[in-house]
This record gives structure tokens, sequence and C-alpha cells, in this order.
């Protein structure tokens, strides 16, 4: 079973820019990698073996998303377990 949590980063672009805050999503996979993914940059994902390896990733991730398109405005609400009938 995937289990997920939400972790907001702060970027940093330069020291002189404002900084940008955005919403991603982790998931460990059942081998055992994380996955990051952020929902307001289509494409943006990746994954690792450890937190701290994955937050540098995800960090360069989001860096070279910026690059070439600009994030959804969205607001985020929340994460919900939903049940079904198997």
């Amino acid at each position: 079973m995937k289990k997920a949590f939400l972790y907001d980063i702060i970027m940093d672009t330069e020291v002189n820019e404002m900084s940008r805050e955005f919403s991603v999503v982790i998931e460990k996979d059942e081998d055992g990698y994380f996955i990051a993914s952020v929902p307001t940059l289509k494409g943006c994902h990746t994954q690792a073996k450890s937190l701290d390896v994955l937050m540098k990733r995800i960090k360069e991730a989001i860096e070279l998303c910026l690059e070439v398109e600009d994030p959804a405005i969205t607001e985020f609400i929340g994460v919900q377990r939903v049940a079904i009938s198997a």
C-alpha cells in the first residue's frame, strides 16, 4: 500500500529574488522508493531511496520545470482517503 504525505518546499532561486513556495506530494512505493511530484507543474516529479536525496532532486526538478513553464494557479485544499468495495 502506498503512503502519501504533503511537503511544502520554499525555493530560493537567487539570493536577491523572492522565494517561491510549492506543495509537493510524496509517496513511498512497494520497492521502498520515495516519489515526489508537484501538482502545479506538469511532469515535475522524481524519485529516490532517501528523503534527503529526494528533497534535493525535487528542488532541482522544480527549477528545471520553471525554466519552461509557469506553475498553474491552484490552492491546496487537502488529502482525502476514499474507501470503495473491492
